[in-house]
């Protein structure tokens, strides 16, 4: 023991193991780095075990280090194991000072580049701080329990019951992601399959349809609409067109289109699916992407549908403005069969109508159309197409009926009956 000495320590640059006795090695690497070593055996077994790098451990620090571990030795405890097992303590020590209101921070902060749109990385920190936190907040992530979780969602379950699914959903997240960390263990309170659902009613959410006009009015609506000057209409007719959400419409990039091929290709980062969409472009909706392609100005940069300010696409305010000035028009509001005023997502709902009620195409090729998610995973495993050739023969028979007017229905003369005198 003792061979080394601080000066050689300090001076040594030959690659290898330098023996200080008793198993205690300098260590140098064969890019010059010094460490500490300590070989040992126990139960018949060598061990290498680390003590820390030179010169943040002097030689004085590395005996004494090795010292205790070769006690540890002696009791027939090993000491790699005995490093574990407080590190282990330490970070539960840690996981104890670290509140959920820390991880869920610390989630979002690590999750929030993956999510698509701005309206949902709002909402995670909005519905933590309006529901969660003012329970859980300053509680330390592992001690939240089934009973905490039961408290937040109890009071919205019914009365808000979307809202408290999503609350529910994050909560699970954000302990899923603290015990993967290492900040508690156990199974976890929020989950629902097994669990929350024999705690909690079974939510009865209804389907909230937006109003849609209905499609034996399409190539009616489609006229007046022609009349109307400028962008919006423009957009609107390509949305009805094309079957898309608004956002994907006003958002439209001329990077995006292929005039000659009549396809328009939504990149994922731009449809609520999170996949590549491609759209079939009919002979309406191509004719309206040239009118615009060949009046592109500077200003407009990429957008297919710019808006008035420059660097701005089309506004969706702009198309819900376009309907009312519609309806003044027409003298009276726009309506869907139950009397309600229509919306401009409705006309999604239009088509998907006409599709089932006026063709004979497959439920999945209108779904495919509408660029809806495959629910049924055993579906989704084996669907590999996106049907585009039988979608490019829908949405032409689509632009056709749109440009029928139906005529309007006569009224059969009713003749009075005269009575004999």
């Amino acid at each position: 023991m003792g061979k080394l000495t601080a000066v050689a320590v300090e001076k040594s640059k030959a690659k290898g193991l330098h023996s200080d006795g008793d198993g205690l090695y300098l260590q140098v690497s064969p890019t010059g780095t010094r460490s500490w070593l300590l070989r040992f055996r126990l139960h018949g077994r060598r061990r290498d075990m680390g003590l820390g790098p030179f010169p943040a451990i002097t030689l004085a620090e590395a005996r004494r280090k090795a010292e205790d571990a070769r006690r540890l030795v002696r009791g027939g405890v090993d000491p790699i194991d005995a490093k574990h097992e407080l590190q282990a303590k330490i970070t539960a020590e840690k996981a104890g000072a670290i509140t959920f209101r820390v991880g869920a921070e610390a989630y979002i902060e690590a999750h929030s580049s993956t999510w698509r749109h701005e309206k949902h990385k709002a909402q995670w920190p909005n519905s933590l701080e309006s529901y969660v936190y003012p329970t859980i907040g300053n509680l330390p992530v592992a001690k939240v329990g089934v009973a905490h979780v039961v408290k937040i969602l109890e009071p919205i379950w019914k009365k808000k019951p979307e809202t408290a699914s999503r609350v529910r959903g994050r909560i699970e997240a954000i302990l899923d992601w603290a015990k993967a960390r290492g900040y508690r263990t156990g199974e976890n309170p929020a989950r629902w399959r097994g669990h929350l659902e024999n705690l909690l009613p079974k939510r009865m959410v209804k389907v909230k349809h937006f109003p849609a006009l209905p499609y034996s009015e399409a190539g009616t609506f489609m006229a007046d609409l022609r009349k109307q000057k400028g962008t919006a209409s423009l957009a609107l007719q390509f949305l009805i067109l094309t079957a898309a959400r608004t956002s994907e419409v006003v958002g439209a990039l001329w990077k995006e289109i292929d005039l000659k091929a009549g396809v328009w290709t939504i990149p994922a980062e731009r449809i609520k699916p999170g996949r590549t969409h491609r759209v079939p472009l009919s002979g309406p909706a191509l004719a309206i992407l040239k009118d615009l392609h060949e009046a592109v100005t500077e200003d407009a940069g990429d957008m297919v549908f710019p808006g008035g300010k420059k660097g701005l696409h089309l506004s969706t305010n702009a198309l819900l403005a376009l309907l009312d000035r519609m309806e003044q028009v027409r003298g009276g509001p726009i309506t869907d069969e139950q009397g309600r005023r229509i919306t401009v997502h409705g006309f999604r709902s239009t088509f998907r109508d006409w599709c089932a009620e006026q063709t004979n195409y497959p439920r999945e090729v209108a779904e495919a159309a509408l660029s809806h998610a495959i629910k049924d995973k055993t579906e989704a495993a084996y669907r590999r197409g996106d049907l585009f050739e039988k979608r490019t023969q829908l949405m032409k028979e689509w632009a056709a009926y749109c440009a029928t007017v139906a005529k309007p229905k006569k009224v059969a003369k009713v003749i009075p009956i005269r009575k004999k005198r």
